[in-house]
């Protein structure tokens, strides 16, 4: 499985940006699909998480300027993200958890998307 993000860019502070992450094929046993950033000299966090069932999750920073969507049909997960700040500046990078069929005797499968560039600034 490889993961496809896009959507990065230059922002203004207050601006707005979609991030798309698109996988190569149907995941099956996906147990959370989430967005993590890094920013320079930081570690990776986690940004935002939407579950199997839907249920979402969301860094305290970005909670109510974040969105975490999924799109099944396309094996696409999206990141709206609102009223930007230059703190929001990172490379955003999609992570697939999936687990196989006969999990817990095997370990859970990371996938990662390969980053994309946020920069928030005026």
């Amino acid at each position: 499985v490889q993961l496809q993000a896009s959507g990065g860019g230059l922002v203004q502070p207050g601006g707005s940006l979609r991030l798309s992450c698109v996988a190569s094929s149907r995941i099956f046993g996906i147990r959370s699909m989430d967005w993590y950033r890094q920013a320079p000299g930081k570690q990776r966090e986690l940004v935002a998480s939407i579950s199997s069932g839907g249920s979402t999750n969301y860094e305290d920073s970005v909670k109510g300027r974040f969105t975490i969507s999924r799109d099944n049909a396309k094996n696409t997960v999206y990141l709206q993200m609102d009223n930007l700040t230059p703190e929001d500046t990172a490379v955003y990078y999609c992570n697939v958890k999936v687990r196989p069929r006969d999990w817990p005797r095997s370990p859970e499968n990371n996938y990662w998307g390969q980053g994309t560039q946020v920069t928030v600034s005026s």
